[in-house]
């Protein structure tokens, strides 16, 4: 009872921790993108959510290649397949939920919503691909995981070089030199790299105290990567989500989300391939599908132009929806 009062109390802690450090990483990366002349969405699409993903990555890594026995490997899956349904789902309606909670509006219509549209539309294209490959076995599937390299690199070279629209919002004072109206690019560089040292360190922190929830819960290591583990590898994104709406900076904060989406879809896949069967269990099929509905509610909103705070929201009922499919269906056990 002690161990578990005080895993419950360390997860407590880091996720107050993350959000402290998410605070100074926020504000250190649009400083970064500003002096590095990158546009708002790219700072949410690119460095951010770069930065933020990277250390989910490097787990991924360790769990598929480095990994003792299938157990490892399992888990290594899930979370390449819990983090898009974190995102897609938790993400988004955390951002709707705050909105609400805090009376905003989204504006009516916004050219930087159609933006975010293509976004969706490149993360639709690349998961499908993704599921398709785990319904089937071939001798060269491995080679397809450059295919998934190859399509993040050219994502990140049309976002780098698309229009990025009017910019929302000021930049506040740098937490590093409050009182510089031009703080140095170096300065802030430091700021967001410090920032992310401890959201990575209060991340992994957040994962293994649910790793020892996990077995007093009952779940296998694959369930508590696709229901536990993602919440605690996606919280940096939904931090930031939450800290960008906060200022008012919509576009911002979904940008960050639907970035982080791509580099869920691309690297961890690629890693999965490289080093694991990647065959597709029922639960993970069923991941799959919420995904998949939650991305597509999102493309038809962002192609008008426009969304809703409650639409937002709403993407949280596909997750309890997946919830009650792995329970409903005995894929629990």
């Amino acid at each position: 009872m002690h161990s578990l009062w005080l895993s419950v109390t360390l997860l407590l802690g880091s996720a107050v921790l993350i959000y402290l450090a998410c605070e100074f990483f926020v504000n250190g990366v649009e400083w970064v993108g500003h002096r590095m002349a990158v546009g708002q969405k790219a700072t949410g699409t690119i460095l951010a959510a770069f930065g933020t993903a990277l250390p989910e990555s490097v787990v991924t890594l360790v769990a598929v290649a480095f990994g003792a026995g299938a157990a490892s490997k399992d888990l290594g899956i899930g979370a390449a397949l819990g983090g898009p349904l974190a995102l897609s789902t938790i993400a988004y309606a955390t951002v709707g939920v705050v909105l609400i909670t805090t009376r905003q509006n989204l504006p009516a219509v916004c050219e930087g919503f159609r933006s975010l549209r293509r976004d969706q539309g490149w993360f639709l294209a690349i998961f499908t691909a993704k599921i398709a490959l785990g319904l089937v076995m071939f001798a060269w599937k491995p080679w397809a995981g450059v295919g998934f390299l190859m399509a993040y690199a050219l994502y990140v070279r049309q976002e780098m070089g698309a229009e990025q629209g009017e910019e929302e919002g000021d930049l506040e004072p740098l937490r590093f030199q409050p009182k510089a109206a031009a703080p140095a690019t170096s300065i802030a560089l430091a700021q967001t790299l410090l920032a992310l040292i401890v959201i990575f360190l209060a991340s992994r922190s957040f994962v293994m105290q649910l790793e020892h929830l996990g077995p007093a819960l009952g779940l296998k290591p694959q369930l508590l990567a696709l229901l536990l583990s993602p919440i605690a590898t996606e919280l940096p994104e939904t931090m930031n989500a939450i800290i960008w709406v906060r200022q008012g900076k919509y576009r911002l904060a979904l940008a960050n989300i639907s970035g982080a989406m791509m580099i869920q879809a691309t690297i961890p896949t690629a890693l999965g391939l490289f080093f694991t069967p990647w065959m597709l269990s029922p639960p993970l099929l069923l991941a799959a599908g919420m995904t998949g509905l939650a991305i597509v509610a999102m493309f038809f909103a962002f192609r008008r132009g426009r969304t809703s705070r409650v639409l937002l929201a709403a993407m949280g009922l596909l997750y309890l929806a997946f919830i009650g499919g792995i329970l409903g269906l005995g894929l629990a056990g």
